[in-house]
């Protein structure tokens, strides 16, 4: 495993990269995401344990898609199926690893938003575990808005740390402990390409609702707005997806000495 360290434009062109890949197989990536959606919704559903069980499979589940992206980059055909490959396609104790991260994982989740109910007195956390999405009424309130910025700096040490750690332990052989240790180390050691890699995404998708808003404002057409946006969204994401693997690409070297097709360059 070889790390490597990129100057700040590297963000852009992992969002290049990305949208590239999307491009390479757009239904398969599609039905990869809504077929992970409705898995994870249906998981939800289960007494108890549902709140939680959908993000201890993330590391596993996030595994999946990265081995798809490589996939669709060598020309392979790319199936929902894979989605699960991380538990059942690099042996028992990986999977095993991969679970045990994902309690991690969710344990983490839960310390983030507990630091924002320090602001809201808990919201945000029952939004996380009843269900339910945050609405502009709500940033209006000031203890809200004080909560969102709580979660978000929570939440990066956090990513920091699990942004790398599943490929790391699947393809890598890197335990936990020390895949997350490196992850971290990747992540900081990269942190000006990842701070322009996300404001592009973030700018994005708060650019993208707001004109769309307008738009529908303009024509009268509020009722129409989230039937419109749904899909949009969804083509974001799965797009968002398809560029994390752009990022482990630019931080690592190829687990295998396999050739790719090029893909675009700043």
């Amino acid at each position: 495993m070889q790390l490597i360290e990129v100057k700040a434009q590297a963000g852009y062109l992992w969002f290049r990269q990305g949208i590239w890949l999307f491009r390479r197989n757009p239904l398969a990536f599609m039905m990869m995401f809504f077929t992970y959606i409705f898995a994870m919704l249906l998981v939800s559903l289960i007494p108890i344990v549902g709140d939680f069980l959908p993000l201890v499979c993330i590391p596993g589940i996030s595994i999946g898609f990265m081995a798809a992206c490589r996939d669709a980059i060598l020309g392979k055909p790319v199936y929902p199926i894979a989605l699960i490959g991380g538990f059942r396609s690099y042996g028992p104790t990986v999977a095993r690893q991969l679970v045990i991260l994902g309690v991690v994982y969710a344990a983490a989740i839960i310390f983030a938003f507990g630091v924002s109910a320090l602001a809201d007195g808990g919201v945000l956390f029952d939004l996380m575990v009843i269900g339910g999405t945050i609405t502009p009424d709500m940033l209006a309130n000031g203890n809200e808005s004080l909560a969102v910025i709580l979660l978000i700096v929570a939440y990066i040490p956090v990513a920091m740390l699990f942004w790398f750690a599943p490929v790391l332990i699947a393809w890598h052989d890197v335990p936990p402990h020390k895949a997350l240790f490196f992850s971290w180390v990747a992540c900081w050691r990269n942190r000006s390409a990842f701070a322009l890699y996300g404001l592009i995404w973030a700018a994005l998708a708060i650019g993208t609702s707001f004109v769309l808003t307008l738009i529908f404002q303009a024509f009268s057409m509020g009722d129409a707005a989230i039937t419109i946006l749904m899909p949009i969204s969804i083509v974001f994401s799965t797009m968002l997806y398809c560029s994390f693997y752009a990022t482990y690409r630019g931080c690592f070297a190829l687990p295998t000495a396999t050739p790719e097709p090029a893909e675009p360059t700043l």
